[in-house]
């Protein structure tokens, strides 16, 4: 799989749900993990070294509150790491967007939005597309036809 999709536990699923349509809809190949980089660590150790077996290219990690996942990942591997926050009950995901984005100098995550599993899935096709000309193509014409789209919003407004 080129994609690991890793969430801190089983109620981000709807989010990880969204990056993976996105993947699905691209013929990107994935795994999905439930794995707390708190709770469980040795396995996560341990799933880390068998993605980078497997030839995994990039990381998502999703997490809530503490959200440290994408950092505790990003410490351990030299792949691409995004970090994807989850809305929580505390602070509405403001806690989890800066735990995962306050990165120490030398481990960068990078982050999307607040339950942004459709942009975490694009960021990391974008960068899987560096080195594959058949879904750089494929990401070029997602953004034709999102212009498109916006032209044609544009044209039915003026209509009414």
């Amino acid at each position: 799989m080129e994609i690991a999709i890793i969430m801190g536990s089983i109620s981000d699923r709807e989010v990880a749900d969204d990056v993976a349509k996105v993947l699905k809809d691209f013929g990107v190949g994935y795994s999905m993990h439930v794995i707390s980089a708190h709770r469980s660590p040795e396995k996560l150790a341990q799933l880390l070294d068998q993605e980078e077996d497997l030839g995994t290219k990039v990381y998502i990690a999703m997490a809530g509150k503490a959200a440290h996942l994408a950092g505790v990942i990003a410490g351990k591997t030299v792949k691409p790491v995004i970090g994807l926050p989850i809305k929580s009950s505390l602070m509405g995901g403001l806690d989890s967007l800066l735990s995962t984005v306050q990165m120490p100098s030398g481990v960068p995550v990078a982050t999307v939005a607040v339950n942004g599993g459709k942009n975490a899935g694009l960021l990391a096709l974008q960068i899987l597309a560096l080195s594959d000309e058949d879904l750089n193509k494929k990401l070029r014409n997602y953004k034709l036809d999102m212009a498109q789209d916006v032209e044609a919003m544009d044209a039915k407004l003026k209509e009414d």
